[in-house]
């Protein structure tokens, strides 16, 4: 209303400057027509909500907000992060002096491919001597079968050939086994996300060597307060924020655990990422979620707006035909400073949103 005052004002204080002309006088008139529509619009306004007899500037001042149902949803806000099933850092079996590395960070690799190798020269050395000495056992030993199958010899000579042969076999077999031992193969495809050893380095078994992370199973883990037990398993919407990156992904819940950690009282939840290297495993994440939804759209309003009377009932004011009305109301969830009304409140109510203290049923306000 201020607002029609000034404009007026400020087209006569314009037009005064000067002169004016006809199309002036008019353009004059037709604001000062428009000011008094809008202030004459006012006043029958006015009168409808307050009465004719009522003067405004008695009146205290409100604010109101029309309800209208939405679908009410709260969420439970807990601290995990990122893990890789497959995050693997491998070592030596057996010590000995770094004589090769065959891949390098970054490199994706698959499952049982060769990574790096020690120093194997000994046990080929003995493979080698052993070599010879097998050879010559398995002459030996075809040559005394050839002779125990025609029945020359004793079954003395034959068995004491075949155990030679199967015994240096079976070291044959133990030194390869050793070999095996001297190379680091990836037991995962994955990318090598660290190369921890150089060439000529002493690596003994234990040692950090080189870590491989399978990145297409990511997930986001974290533990939930034994009190959501009840309302949060699989299947459960939920929002992963990364404050680090700033970044956030919508998912679902993968596995809620049915068994509660007896020293803190929470259950493990595990969300799935799936593949994507923007995630760290040990990254810190923030899951949002969804433990309820109500069934269809329903009232909310905000929870400061809930007042209590002597009895202990809770309530809220409203305008109804322009006077304050007291309306009991009954809640059911509350989160983010909302509060869902199960009864009490209906579609296009007019809740008194601010200045809703102290004030009584059946009073005239402004709003």
């Amino acid at each position: 209303m201020i607002f029609r005052y000034l404009a007026g004002f400020a087209a006569v204080l314009i037009i005064s400057c000067s002169s004016p002309t006809l199309q002036e006088q008019l353009e004059l008139l037709k604001v000062e027509k428009a000011d008094l529509d809008g202030r004459i619009k006012d006043l029958e306004d006015s009168i409808t909500k307050f009465g004719a007899d009522s003067t405004i500037a008695n009146l205290r001042s409100v604010s109101i907000t029309e309800l209208k149902p939405v679908l009410f949803k709260s969420y439970v806000e807990i601290q995990g992060q990122v893990d890789a099933d497959e995050n693997i850092t491998l070592s030596a079996e057996i010590g000995g002096q770094v004589t090769r590395i065959i891949v390098k960070t970054g490199q994706e690799v698959s499952k049982g491919q060769l990574l790096a190798e020690t120093d194997s020269k000994i046990i080929l050395q003995g493979m080698a001597e052993l070599q010879n000495a097998l050879d010559l056992a398995k002459i030996m030993f075809e040559k005394q079968k050839n002779l125990w199958d025609q029945k020359i010899g004793t079954e003395i000579q034959y068995l004491a050939a075949k155990n030679q042969k199967e015994s240096l076999e079976k070291k044959m077999s133990t030194l390869q086994e050793q070999l095996e031992l001297t190379k680091i193969t990836s037991p995962i495809a994955g990318t090598v996300d660290g190369v921890h050893i150089k060439v000529g380095q002493m690596l003994g078994p234990g040692m950090p060597a080189i870590t491989v992370v399978n990145f297409s199973s990511l997930k986001v883990k974290g533990n939930v307060p034994e009190s959501y037990a009840g309302s949060i398993k699989k299947g459960n919407d939920v929002m992963i924020l990364f404050p680090d990156i700033n970044d956030s992904v919508s998912s679902k819940v993968e596995y809620a655990a049915r068994v509660i950690n007896t020293l803190n009282r929470t259950f493990t939840v595990e969300i799935l990422l799936g593949e994507n290297k923007t995630y760290h495993p040990n990254m810190i994440a923030v899951m949002k979620i969804n433990n309820y939804t109500s069934e269809k759209p329903v009232i909310t309003i905000p929870t400061s707006t809930i007042l209590r009377d002597e009895t202990g009932k809770d309530f809220v004011m409203v305008i109804e035909n322009g006077l304050t009305k007291k309306v009991f109301i009954r809640t059911g969830k509350k989160y983010n400073s909302r509060a869902e009304v199960l009864e009490g409140l209906k579609e296009n109510d007019k809740l008194v949103s601010k200045g809703f203290q102290d004030l009584n049923e059946g009073e005239k306000v402004n709003y």
